[in-house]
């Protein structure tokens, strides 16, 4: 390690980060009408597509219990619909509203969006390196310890 001290101020400097981005996520999903940090969970669905209850709840990292009231929050928002499985009338496959999901996200998240990739334009090319040699390498240890507290 180079120097403990700017290590420590690095990591203050991350968890403030953190702080505020969780802050920011409130204020935007209080914006939309959803609760708290609920529409981070669209993004999930917007990436992987139409899923069942049971993957989102593992995606996801909620309960199966707090999915289904996420999914009862979307649903009554007209951003998924509940769709029987065409195999399995048992399960139940959520099927996300992109173009909704869009439309309610784009306005509150254009400004940041722009704003950020503004800021990683203004890094030379060796310096997005370092940030994404840190990206990766937080994400490595926030899934390892995510693993660890969930006993996987």
């Amino acid at each position: 390690m180079n120097n403990p001290e700017e290590a420590i101020k690095i990591r203050k400097l991350s968890q403030q980060y953190a702080f505020s981005s969780v802050q920011l996520h409130e204020s935007i999903g209080r914006k939309i009408g959803l609760i708290g940090t609920d529409h981070k969970y669209l993004g999930f669905l917007i990436r992987k597509g139409q899923m069942t209850a049971g993957e989102l709840a593992i995606l996801t990292g909620l309960s199966t219990g707090a999915v289904t009231g996420l999914i009862d929050r979307f649903e009554n928002k007209k951003l998924v619909k509940r769709q029987t499985d065409k195999t399995d009338r048992r399960k139940i496959i959520i099927v996300p509203n992109i173009e909704k999901i869009t439309k309610l996200l784009t306005p509150v998240y254009k400004n940041f969006q722009d704003n950020t990739d503004q800021l990683f334009n203004s890094f030379t090319k060796n310096e997005l390196k370092v940030l994404e040699k840190y990206f990766r390498n937080a994400l490595e240890i926030v899934d390892r310890e995510n693993k660890k507290i969930n006993n996987e």
